[in-house]
């Protein structure tokens, strides 16, 4: 419970510091006349961050397992493969990656891990 309230307010905290980054929440820029659409707006940004952390935890999950693999080290390998699984599988039903992009790096790492010697 603790881990989901700290990342919950990493990620309210980066939206806070896009929001003052990024030009696209400025009141002049923002192009929508109906309450709906503005928030909508705000809401695809916040979004925007979400899927950036999201995409970002699962590139870093797959540099532990290539550089365990690299390490030769097929024990290492395929504990980091286990941990890496679900979390690539959950990037699918977030809607952050395809399913077959996912599927296709799972098949091709768990394939080195396998070539190990």
């Amino acid at each position: 419970m603790t881990l989901n309230k700290e990342i919950y307010t990493f990620i309210n905290l980066t939206i806070i510091e896009e929001k003052f980054k990024s030009n696209k929440n400025l009141k002049g820029i923002e192009m929508a006349n109906h309450v709906s659409a503005k928030k909508r707006i705000r809401r695809n940004a916040r979004m925007e961050i979400v899927n950036k952390i999201r995409k970002n935890r699962v590139r870093s999950f797959i540099k532990k397992v290539e550089s365990a693999i690299e390490k030769a080290d097929k024990e290492l390998a395929q504990k980091a493969f286990k941990i890496a699984q679900p979390e690539m599988h959950r990037s699918v039903t977030k809607g952050v990656f395809k399913k077959n992009t996912i599927s296709r790096k799972l098949s091709r790492l768990s394939l080195r891990i396998k070539n190990i010697a």
